[in-house]
């Protein structure tokens, strides 16, 4: 039985780069496969989710999410035990997406837009990463992703951008900035931030086994 795992928060805007971040430290730890979490598996089915004054679904808010199974399921996870989640694809019916198991481990690697706005969840993290990249960079790739992997076109991906998209970063996000134990700058100093990120999770591990 595992007992009080090391847990690592990322959090930041939608195309910041959590998950390319979460990839590259699930591999920093040697011989430790880390339990990731991905807080995008919880997502409410599209009929539940709200609509705008102008009738569009708005996954960009707090309550888009089962909060209260995730935080069931990542305390199952805490506490060593293994947990069933059906893995998320946009725009998939319930019926077609992947059960999949996550194991618990001596580390877990949480990742999601309201990481630091859901307190429970907040609160069970050991060390929490911000990821900060400017809102141009995130734009684009938001376009180049929703484009090829999702079928929008561009004039509905700006709408979503202006609508949905910066009012919840400027209001779930954001201001949690300050919080985190660590801001990764993803951009032309993100190799640096990484080296120093990587360290200081290695130390904090180490200490957390004293």
């Amino acid at each position: 039985m595992i007992k009080n795992p090391f847990i690592i928060g990322i959090c930041g805007g939608s195309g910041s780069g959590k998950t390319t971040l979460l990839k590259r430290l699930s591999e920093t730890f040697e011989g430790i496969n880390p339990s990731v979490f991905t807080m995008d598996n919880y997502y409410f089915p599209i009929e539940m989710q709200q609509k705008d004054e102008n009738g569009i679904v708005n996954f960009d808010l707090p309550t888009a999410l089962d909060q209260q199974k995730l935080t069931a399921d990542l305390i199952q996870l805490i506490k060593g035990e293994p947990i069933e989640v059906k893995e998320y694809f946009f725009n998939s019916p319930p019926d077609k997406n992947v059960l999949i198991t996550i194991q618990p481990s001596e580390i877990i690697i949480v990742e999601g837009l309201f990481l630091f706005h859901y307190e429970t969840v907040f609160n069970t993290l050991r060390y929490s990463v911000y990821v900060d990249v400017d809102n141009e960079i995130q734009l684009d790739r938001r376009i180049y992703r929703d484009q090829e992997s999702r079928g929008y076109k561009r004039s509905d991906i700006l709408y979503q951008w202006e609508n949905h998209v910066i009012p919840c970063y400027e209001n779930y996000i954001e201001p949690y900035k300050s919080n985190a134990n660590f801001i990764f700058r993803n951009d032309h100093r993100a190799d640096e931030d990484f080296n120093t990120l990587r360290e200081e999770l290695l130390l904090q591990f180490s200490a957390s086994l004293h």
